[in-house]
């Protein structure tokens, strides 16, 4: 699988399968990260990894309580509102594992240094064919003291990403992406649009 087809691949999975994932496989998703780009290469980034079923159970329970008492505040919060009170929905869809992406958050590039550090954790599982998601609903509570102190996590650092991975139960169909907007400054170097698509369709199946 080469760079292309594993980025067009990638999928916001949210349905998995019970076995877990081994360590070996969730130390190559950390050990991806580790090699992405960092702003004056600070390397910030601190992964916390949670396997416990029952832990994350309660996070689940926690984050959608502490999600309802500020669902107000959230864009779409009548949607929200609506899916978090469900007690049948699991904020990690019944995922094996969490990977927590954090960083100090004094660093003034906190957020993007945990992004692409967790692109790279995406990107990784899906090339070695694990399913992932990046939980956005997880976010305010992980930054909690309840949530510091319940997961050891340090209280200087900002937790950014928080990352379900585990076997998908099945394969997600391609999805299709809008044609990018580009403001070109400068030389197009004469090539149509049109042709410079087919060039990189060529070099993704090749």
């Amino acid at each position: 699988m080469n760079v292309l087809q594993t980025i067009r691949e990638r999928r916001a999975v949210r349905d998995y399968k019970p076995e877990p994932v081994s360590a070996g496989m969730i130390y190559q998703l950390i050990s991806s990260a580790s090699w992405a780009p960092s702003a004056m290469n600070e390397q910030p980034c601190h992964f916390t990894v949670i396997t416990d079923g029952e832990l994350l159970n309660e996070i689940s329970t926690k984050a959608k309580a502490w999600l309802l008492k500020n669902v107000w505040s959230m864009p779409r919060s009548a949607l929200f509102r609506d899916l978090l009170s469900d007690e049948h929905f699991h904020l990690f869809y019944q995922a094996p594992a969490l990977i927590i992406i954090s960083a100090p958050s004094w660093d003034q590039w906190v957020t993007e240094d945990c992004a692409v550090a967790a692109q790279n954790v995406m990107l990784t599982a899906t090339y070695l064919g694990l399913g992932s998601c990046w939980i956005g609903f997880a976010q305010g509570w992980l930054n909690t003291p309840e949530a510091r102190d319940l997961l050891n996590l340090s209280g200087q650092n900002l937790c950014v990403a928080p990352i379900i991975v585990g076997h998908p139960k099945a394969v997600l169909p391609p999805v299709e992406r809008k044609a990018p907007v580009i403001t070109w400054v400068g030389s197009s170097h004469h090539l149509h649009s049109s042709k410079q698509e087919a060039v990189l369709e060529r070099r993704y199946e090749s």
